[in-house]
């Protein structure tokens, strides 16, 4: 029998008892019967969420003395933690999970196997279905997807009766006033001021139980085909003036909307007895669950794509109101939802969109991609924002600092105001900086450059007035990708951004993945999970022994580069034999493309980021190679302190002009000197004021950063005299002094700049 079928079954009796003039209590006495003989199994009972604790309900097996007496915490027990987490737990022995509890009341002592999902609305669980069996087993698949649809099915039951607590603290903002600050993860840097906008008004599904399967999947077909005709209609009609990744992006999003095993699973719950509302979100319900249980941060997105489309079908399928966008904007607005897709993006008014504030959301999502080829600044990670802001509530989004003012009062209005003034100023400086080379005051010539890495960065080279692209990070196209992409997609990427840049110089940084940055498409076996994953099978790690991967990415670099000059660099260098081993695959290519009359590129230069300490003490046997170093200061920084950068802890713990960085760099300036090799920095380090006031000082003199930093690091450049703060900078490496940031601070100061 399958899932579908073994549910059908329940709901067919189900139907009857919730058609009954019975009380909930006599419904719910009924239901775990129901269950139990489905699914042959001695114990079934139900847990109801009320006053904040789970409450036995009602049961068969257990003892009956034990409903209504027996509660659990949230997050106590087996059915606490399912509750919790909002997971399903299957297990063979219950006691051998450790959050096992045992509770004498029940007399559950004999029952070894166990198995419960959670009963949840809008989100939330609101009750847990849990089944026992006295021989040690795991249930069936098929058992386990009828327990969850029945649980959906309850949870309309349950929430009509009044049985459980109702929305849950702070999720309604109606009572909210205030000022309030919020903080987030920066996605899109910028600001944005405006009126609160609901990105999705909740979608309530009046019926769960169907009395036609037939018409419920007639109505799903036709909610499928005006779907996908909608997505059809914005892909084509996204105008976003640059060609870009974010097309990729909508290619993927489409792939998803015309996937196969998705309308299966949505089939499937309709065989099962459920409405094409309910089935719809059946199935998102999996989806969730499954994302809760993703460490992959790429394939979570992709699982937020499925979200989104599961969104959009159900407002069609249900006649009931559609996002925000359907209306329109009446004016200046900052967006607020949980997640959103990229698709759903488009949907609104750019002019009019001034930001968008998510609840969850992450540097690699789709939508963010969009947003930032749209000019949108993005929070994510802002928590319970939902329950925070209330529906045109005024909102100053900080995109550059990370940071949400809800309801400000008149003063954080005018600073805010005043900043965004400011800001304008600086910009305005910093644009007259566009045609102006950096010199220092005391005639040292200084390039600046920027980081890059989709096509909507190239035309920020001329619009920034920087001397070249310092790194290309040639990964964001994998990383967009749904398959690995083919060389004369990488080709075409590689040719557009050199005939963009023109004859300014491209270094080409080869593909950094694997880590936190793993495709999903391609599976690295390495034994085991990667505990830190910064530290383990990435980036040339990872491409040496995928040489394929290296060898479709060197030709297409060598085609792109035809008769220019190709600049490639290799990452997380540790040894020279990396080094040399890579750029082998390159001369191979190079001789194959030879051997085929094929035009080359006039030069090639090879270069290696410096981000393990290990290869500093090996550049005296590397430098004779090396046309260029760049050094990563952010990998180099976690790496020399032991300290992950992404552990929010000591996000902040160690600084970047603390003297053992300084000293540190400082001797690879050194090591270098004499040598015809190009010393940068590309990581974030050198986009920061003060910090590139340091590297200046040790005797960097190329500097590659963020397109947004070119204007203020020129400026900077333009007040230095480099012969007075090297000297200064030797004595400080010398003899550090006890706060290296506040001395640097002061010497700036001095000299009127503004470090900050």
């Amino acid at each position: 029998m399958s899932a579908a079928a073994a549910a059908r079954l329940i709901l067919i009796q189900l139907h009857e008892v919730m058609a009954s003039r019975l009380h909930a209590q006599g419904k719910l006495n009924q239901v775990v019967d129901i269950i139990g003989n489905a699914l042959d199994s001695e114990v079934c009972s139900i847990y109801l969420l009320r006053e904040g604790m789970l409450e036995l309900f009602a049961t068969r097996g257990l003892n009956q003395a034990a409903v209504h007496v027996t509660r659990l915490g949230v997050g106590e027990g087996l059915t606490g933690t399912i509750a919790q987490n909002i997971e399903t737990l299957n297990l063979a022995e219950a006691a051998t999970h450790p959050e096992f509890q045992y509770r004498p009341e029940t007399g559950e002592e004999k029952f070894h196997s166990f198995a419960g999902v959670p009963i949840v609305r809008r989100e939330r669980a609101i009750g847990v279905l849990t089944v026992q069996h006295t021989d040690p087993r795991r249930y069936e698949e098929i058992e386990i997807e009828a327990l969850q649809t029945v649980a959906m099915v309850l949870a309309e039951l349950i929430h009509n009766a009044g049985l459980v607590d109702g929305e849950a603290a702070g999720d309604d903002a109606s009572t909210l006033s205030g000022q309030e600050l919020m903080t987030g993860l920066q996605l899109v840097k910028g600001l944005g001021r405006g009126q609160a906008v609901f990105h999705q008004p909740r979608i309530v599904i009046e019926q769960t139980v169907a009395e036609d399967t037939e018409a419920e999947r007639q109505r799903l077909y036709l909610a499928f085909d005006k779907m996908r005709e909608q997505i059809d209609q914005m892909a084509n009609q996204a105008e976003f003036g640059v060609e870009g990744e974010h097309e990729q992006v909508l290619e993927t999003y489409k792939m998803f909307a015309y996937d196969e095993g998705w309308s299966r699973r949505i089939n499937e719950a309709i065989d099962s007895g459920l409405t094409a509302e309910a089935a719809i979100e059946r199935v998102q319900q999996r989806t969730r669950m499954r994302m809760r249980e993703i460490q992959d941060p790429l394939l979570a997105d992709r699982m937020h794509d499925l979200e989104d489309l599961a969104n959009r079908l159900l407002r069609i399928v249900s006649g009931q109101l559609g996002t925000a966008a359907s209306s329109g904007l009446r004016g200046d607005s900052i967006l607020i939802a949980k997640n959103l897709g990229p698709a759903e993006l488009l949907e609104y008014d750019k002019r009019r969109l001034k930001g968008v504030v998510l609840e969850e959301g992450s540097l690699t999502a789709h939508v963010v991609i969009v947003a930032r080829a749209m000019g949108i600044p993005v929070l994510g990670r802002v928590r319970n924002a939902r329950g925070m802001i209330r529906d045109g509530d005024e909102l100053l989004l900080d995109g550059d600092i990370g940071q949400l003012a809800i309801r400000p009062n008149q003063a954080v209005l005018d600073a805010f105001d005043a900043r965004y003034a400011r800001n304008r100023e600086k910009q305005a400086v910093y644009a007259r900086m566009r045609d102006v080379e950096p010199f220092t005051s005391d005639g040292t010539r200084i390039e600046v450059m920027i980081n890059a890495g989709l096509r909507d960065d190239i035309p920020m080279l001329s619009l920034s007035g920087a001397d070249g692209i310092g790194l290309f990070r040639t990964e964001f196209q994998f990383l967009v990708s749904a398959a690995l992409p083919q060389r004369d997609r990488q080709a075409r990427l590689y040719r557009d951004v050199l005939e963009a840049a023109g004859d300014k110089p491209v270094i080409f940084r080869t593909v950094d993945i694997g880590g936190d940055k793993s495709l999903p498409y391609l599976r690295v076996e390495t034994g085991r999970e990667d505990e830190n994953p910064a530290m383990g099978w990435r980036a040339l790690r990872l491409a040496l022994e995928r040489e394929g991967l290296l060898k479709v990415q060197a030709r297409a670099l060598l085609e792109a580069a035809a008769g220019r000059t190709l600049n490639v660099m290799f990452p997380l260098v540790s040894e020279p034999w990396e080094f040399y081993q890579a750029r082998a695959v390159f001369e191979r290519q190079l001789a194959f493309l030879h051997g085929q009359k094929r035009k080359l590129p006039e030069a090639i230069h090879y270069g290696v980021m410096l981000e393990v300490p290990a290869l500093a003490e090996m550049l005296d046997q590397l430098l004779p190679e090396l046309s260029f170093i760049s050094i990563g200061t952010n990998d180099l920084t976690q790496f020399l302190f032991a300290a992950d950068r992404a552990n929010p802890k000591l996000a902040e713990r160690y600084d970047w002009v603390s003297p053992s960085i300084l000293r540190f760099l400082a001797r690879v300036v050194a090591t270098t000197a004499g040598h015809d090799v190009k010393l940068g920095v590309c990581g974030e380090m050198g986009g920061r004021r003060l910090e590139a006031l340091a590297l200046l000082g040790l005797g960097f003199r190329r500097l590659s950063i963020t397109p947004a930093a070119v204007g203020p690091i020129k400026e900077l450049v333009s007040r230095i005299n480099l012969a007075e703060l090297q000297r200064d900078m030797a004595g400080w490496i010398a003899s550090p002094p006890v706060d290296m940031r506040s001395t640097l601070r002061a010497w700036a100061e001095q000299r009127g700049m503004e470090v900050e």
